[in-house]
Order: C-alpha cells, then sequence, then structure tokens
C-alpha cells in the first residue's frame, strides 16, 4: 500500500491520459457513424474507407483508453485515503458515470460491427443523439471529482 501512495502522482497522470484518450474516441466514433450512414452507397470507397477508420479508432485508441482508464482508476480508489466510502459521496454518481461511459463504448462497438457488415439501420441523426452521452457522462465525472458537491 505504500507503493501505490508512492506512485499516486504517476497513476493519476496516467489515468487522466488515459481518460483524455478514451474520451477522444467516444467522441468521435458517433461522428464517423454520422458521416457513414449519410454518405456513400455500400461498396462505395469512402464506405470502406470509414469502415477501416472505426475498426482502428475502436481497437487501437478506444479499447486500450477504456482499460488504462479502468486499470489506473481502480488502482487510485486502491490507495489508501483516497475515497472515504462511507463519507465521500461524489464517488458514487462519478462512478455510474464511468459505468454509463462503458456500455456506450460496448455500444458503439456493436454498432460498428453492424457498419462493417454493411448491416446498419439507423440514421445519422440517431447517433448525433448518441453523441451527446458522453458529453453529459464528462460533465458529471468532472464535477464529482473538481467541485465534489455531495
Amino acid at each position: 500500500m505504500d507503493l501505490l501512495a508512492t506512485l499516486y502522482p504517476w497513476m493519476k497522470s496516467l489515468h487522466v491520459i488515459s481518460m483524455v484518450t478514451w474520451m477522444a474516441g467516444l467522441f468521435y466514433l458517433p461522428r464517423l457513424f454520422v458521416y457513414h450512414a449519410e454518405n456513400g452507397t455500400d461498396g462505395s470507397e469512402l464506405r470502406e474507407t470509414l469502415k477501416v477508420m472505426e475498426l482502428k479508432l475502436y481497437r487501437l485508441i478506444m479499447n486500450p483508453g477504456m482499460i488504462a482508464t479502468w486499470l489506473f482508476g481502480i488502482l487510485l480508489l486502491a490507495t489508501p485515503g483516497i475515497v472515504d466510502w462511507g463519507r465521500d459521496l461524489w464517488i458514487y454518481p462519478k462512478l455510474i458515470a464511468i459505468g454509463v461511459l462503458t456500455w456506450f463504448h460496448h455500444w458503439l462497438g456493436r454498432r460498428r460491427k453492424e457498419f462493417a457488415a454493411d448491416a446498419n439501420t439507423r440514421n445519422g441523426r440517431s447517433y448525433r443523439i448518441m453523441n451527446e452521452v458522453p458529453t453529459v457522462g464528462l460533465i458529471v465525472i468532472v464535477v464529482m471529482v473538481i467541485v465534489k458537491p455531495i
């Protein structure tokens, strides 16, 4: 446990870096889906390019970002003195928001597979609306961690 306390600033830094990486993907992939849903025909060069972009974004940026965010977040929670689970009520809305973002990540993964198989059934407006999920999640998380209103 002393090691966790010693490494705390590094873990916190790596947690924020990985969170920013993950959030970038959570914001950008739905935007790619909007373009994919609204442009090109089956088999068009644009659609094939979007499929490659979506795959690389999801597998090479978003998945590692999410895994690292979770890993460093768990290590931070395991560090003595960081969270008093009986008194620090702000942690609970933060954890719920993280759960929602994790669900959204996997929802996007399922949509990516649909696009890859040319089986998307949603329109661009649906993806524009869903693109607000990470915005709300980010606001909740930042306010809970910085302001700690509860």
